[in-house]
C-alpha cells in the first residue's frame, strides 16, 4: 500500500470537494494522511477513506520556515507520494522539505522544483467544477460526476442535538454567511422574510464573524414570531455545526462552505448564488436546488456581469442577489422543505 500525504485546502467548501479525490486514491491502494489546518480538519475526519488527519500548527499568514522544516524532518522517509491541493507556494514546501519522492499539484505560484509533477493552472473563467479540479490530481481517468460524501458518527449527531436542545428533523438551518465576501451574501432582510414564511423553527449557523448578521436575522424573525429563530453562530465548533446541518429538515444558504457540507450529507437544501457560478462550485447532491438569476429566463435585463467572482460587486448594484427577492425564493424553499 502506497503511503500518501495530502496537503488540504484551507477553505471548508474546497475541503469538502476533495472527498471524491480521496475516494479514488484510497480505492487504488493509497493510505491517506491529511495535513490540514485546524479549522478544516473536522471535514477530513468525516471522510471514510482517510487513515489519519494531522493538524498543522502554523498560523494562516507567513512561511514559518523553521516550524515547517521541523515538521518535515519528522516526515522524512514516511511518505512515497504527496498531493498538494492548494495553489500557494508555502503549501508545497512541506512535501519538498520532507523529501517525498513524488510531489503532485497545480503549477500554482511558481512552484518549479517544489513539485515534480505539475498540472497547468486553469483560468478562473474556464475551469470546470472544483470536484473535477481536484480529481485531476489523481492523474488518471476518473468519474468527475462523483459527489462528495461526509459521514458523522451517531454519537456526534446525538450529542450535538442534546447539547443545543434540538430534535432530529424538527428545524431548518439558515446559513447566511459567505467567507469570500459580500458579493456572495443574500441580504439579511431576505433571509428573515423567508424565515417568516415557514412554520419550521430556524437555527442560524455560521462563524463568530457572522454572529452579528445571524443575530440580526433571528431578531427580525422573533419580533413577529417570538422564539421561532435562534442564532448559534460562533457557538458551535465545526463538528457540531456539521451535526446540526445533518440533523435538519432542510437548509437555506449562500454559496458557502456550509452549503457544501449540507450537500455532502444529503440534506435537502436551497442554495442561492450571486457573484459566483453553480457551474464551478455547485452543491453536489440530488437533494439540492440552486437559484441563480443569471440562468432565469424571465429575469430582465440579463445579468451580463455574472459571474464576476469578485468579493465586492464591482458595479455597486448587487443585482445578482438584491433582485433575487423572497417572493422569487419562497416557492422553491417550500418545495425543498416539503421534500
Amino acid at each position: 500500500m502506497t503511503a500518501s500525504l495530502v496537503i488540504a485546502p484551507q477553505w471548508i467548501g474546497d475541503a469538502v470537494m476533495t472527498e471524491p479525490l480521496m475516494r479514488v486514491l484510497a480505492k487504488r491502494g493509497e493510505r491517506l494522511t491529511i495535513a490540514a489546518m485546524p479549522w478544516v480538519a473536522p471535514i477530513y475526519r468525516a471522510m471514510t477513506p482517510i487513515a489519519e488527519v494531522i493538524e498543522l500548527p502554523f498560523p494562516r499568514a507567513g512561511l514559518h520556515w523553521t516550524a515547517r522544516r521541523a515538521l518535515a524532518n519528522q516526515w522524512q522517509g514516511r511518505f512515497e507520494r504527496a498531493y498538494v491541493c492548494p495553489n500557494s507556494f508555502k503549501s508545497a514546501l512541506l512535501p519538498w522539505l520532507a523529501g517525498i519522492p513524488v510531489r503532485i499539484g497545480y503549477q500554482g505560484e511558481s512552484r518549479f522544483g517544489l513539485l515534480n509533477q505539475r498540472i497547468p493552472n486553469p483560468s478562473k473563467y474556464s475551469r470546470g467544477s472544483m470536484v473535477a479540479h481536484y480529481l485531476a490530481l489523481a492523474q488518471a481517468g476518473t468519474d468527475t460526476t462523483l459527489q462528495p460524501k461526509l459521514d458523522l458518527s451517531l454519537d456526534v449527531l446525538k450529542n450535538s442535538l442534546l447539547h443545543f436542545d434540538l430534535k432530529l428533523g424538527a428545524y431548518a438551518v439558515f446559513a447566511p454567511g459567505a467567507e469570500f465576501g459580500p458579493a456572495k451574501r443574500w441580504p439579511a432582510a431576505y433571509f428573515a422574510d423567508i424565515g417568516l414564511r415557514t412554520d419550521l423553527p430556524v437555527v442560524l449557523l455560521g462563524s463568530a464573524k457572522e454572529a452579528e448578521v445571524c443575530e440580526d436575522i433571528a431578531k427580525r424573525i422573533n419580533q413577529e414570531r417570538p422564539r421561532l429563530a435562534r442564532s448559534l453562530a460562533g457557538q458551535t465548533d465545526l463538528s457540531q455545526a456539521m451535526a446540526l446541518i445533518a440533523s435538519a429538515q432542510a437548509m437555506l444558504s449562500n454559496d458557502s462552505g456550509l452549503m457544501h457540507v449540507a450537500a455532502a450529507m444529503g440534506v435537502p437544501q436551497l442554495a442561492l448564488f450571486g457573484s459566483s457560478s453553480p457551474l464551478h462550485t455547485p452543491p453536489l447532491s440530488d437533494k439540492a436546488v440552486v437559484m441563480w438569476l443569471k440562468t432565469e429566463a424571465n429575469y430582465q435585463p440579463p445579468l451580463d456581469c455574472a459571474p464576476c467572482f469578485e468579493r465586492v460587486c464591482p458595479l455597486g448594484h448587487m443585482r445578482c442577489l438584491n433582485d433575487l427577492t423572497p417572493e422569487r425564493v419562497e416557492l422553491a424553499w417550500r418545495e425543498v422543505v416539503s421534500g
